[in-house]
């Protein structure tokens, strides 16, 4: 078994909240299957954002086919498949938008724009950013996923979103927005 496997498996028991000291009978095996089925659901939307991420950031289907096991069609016919437009916000209020499409050349420039004028990243979706409309300007941060954000946090960062394999930060400026 793989570190990674070790892993994931340690985390599906403790969200499974099974005893593994305890005789295991079907209502925990029933917790379990929960539990793994949750895991894979995260791991696809993990191996998803990573392809995305690196498409975003230059990487061919071919690249990506080929580091999958499978060809670039394949690839492209398996993840392409999500829409490169910003998602609908149905309902939406004039204090929530959606930043996009942006890629990994361009998000963090159109990012550090929208907090000057008050916004700030909330979620990440395919090549976009939710937004939210505050009373101050917002600085964001992109960073690569780590579990300790210690460091940051005494620095006045919090997570704004996460979107595998980034973490982005924001910190409020405490100034109003511009052309307020």
């Amino acid at each position: 078994m793989s570190d990674l496997a070790d892993a994931v498996g340690r985390a599906v028991l403790a969200a499974a909240q099974v005893d593994d000291s305890a005789a295991i009978g079907v209502p925990e095996h029933l917790a379990l299957i929960n539990a793994a089925a949750r895991a894979e659901g995260e791991a696809r939307a993990i191996l998803q954002r990573s392809v995305a991420a690196a498409r975003g950031g230059g990487a061919s289907w071919a690249l990506i086919g080929a580091e999958l096991g499978m060809s670039r069609q394949a690839a492209q016919q398996r993840f392409g498949n999500a829409s490169d437009a910003a998602p609908d916000l149905p309902g939406a209020a004039a204090d929530e938008r959606w930043l996009g499409p942006v890629t990994a050349f361009d998000e963090m420039p159109e990012l550090e724009a929208a907090g000057r004028a008050g916004w700030r990243t909330v979620e990440a979706g395919m090549l976009s950013h939710r937004m939210l409309r505050t009373d101050t300007q917002w600085e964001h941060r992109r960073i690569f996923w780590r579990t300790s954000l210690a460091a940051e946090e005494r620095d006045g960062w919090q997570v704004g979103c996460r979107a595998f394999p980034w973490i982005y930060l924001v910190r409020d400026r405490g100034i109003p927005p511009e052309g307020t």
